[in-house]
């Protein structure tokens, strides 16, 4: 079997497992490049050394460890499938060993900065999409999947869909409330989107919100890159003021409590920064 007929079978059944499109997606990337450098070879004439060689010798002093290890796991996962299900005979990246990635504290906004870029906010749709944002502490491609259908105005949350498509409910304050309502209100369009392009409306791109916020940023005059993300840290950031690590687990629909408990390694001084109260 070739190794792109190899991927082809891997990502139809990560589809079937319920992976995200973006996993998928990233997944692709790793095999573009495993099929360049192998020139497409039969994947049971790969060897533990030719992997470590492509490992090696494929740009490998340009990544970071987080970007090896992102590598490392798709090579794993590739081969353990088609080791079990008997396309090759023994797995050869069994004994690939992922570089050691140390637990970064997350960057996220101070109140001011907040301020700042809540104020740059001009359109109802960029005040909507930043309150909702911020208030939600939802990952950008959750937002982006959202449908009007999926909100419940009666106690502000909304129902959104995950990693491994798994749902989870959140919440959103009054002011995300105010300006969802007057940009849905305002809108002429029937796509059953939450966000929309502005020319000729249609659900947008992870891309176009992306360019939302930066437009946003570029506005607000802030010495630093702002990304979407931040805006999911410094939500998590600001429960900590009194929500239980477990309760922000849940609201940020994280698998794993380690993955929330970084949080916690902010100093009792910079959360002050944040507000002293809930959302």
């Amino acid at each position: 079997m070739l190794i792109s007929k190899a991927w082809e079978t891997h990502a139809a059944d990560k589809r079937i497992e319920g992976f995200s499109p973006y996993t998928i997606k990233a997944y692709g990337i790793q095999a573009k490049l495993l099929v360049l450098y192998f020139k497409d070879a039969e994947i049971a004439t790969l060897n533990t050394e030719n992997l470590k060689e492509y490992l090696k010798n494929n740009s490998s002093a340009a990544l970071k460890p987080s970007s090896m290890a992102h590598r490392i796991r798709f090579m794993k996962s590739l081969f353990r499938r088609c080791h079990e299900e008997g396309h090759i005979h023994y797995n050869p990246a069994s004994k690939l060993k992922e570089p050691k990635v140390g637990k970064r504290i997350p960057k996220f906004l101070t109140e001011r900065e907040i301020e700042l870029l809540r104020e740059a906010c001009v359109s109802p749709m960029e005040k909507a999409l930043f309150e909702f944002m911020f208030s939600t502490g939802c990952r950008i491609g959750e937002i982006v999947s959202l449908e009007r259908n999926c909100i419940n105005w009666s106690n502000r949350s909304a129902v959104v869909k995950g990693k491994g498509d798994k749902e989870r409910e959140v919440y959103f304050n009054i002011r995300a409330e105010i300006w969802l309502n007057r940009y849905i209100n305002d809108r002429q369009d029937t796509d059953p989107a939450i966000f929309v392009t502005e020319r000729l409306p249609h659900r947008m791109s992870i891309a176009q919100m992306r360019y939302v916020i930066k437009r946003i940023s570029a506005r607000a005059a802030i010495n630093k890159e702002i990304y979407p993300h931040q805006l999911r840290h410094s939500y998590a950031t600001h429960l900590l003021n009194g929500a239980p690590v477990e309760v922000i687990q849940s609201l940020l629909g994280h698998e794993k409590s380690e993955t929330t408990r970084i949080y916690a390694q902010l100093s009792g001084r910079v959360r002050q920064e944040f507000y002293q109260k809930y959302f």
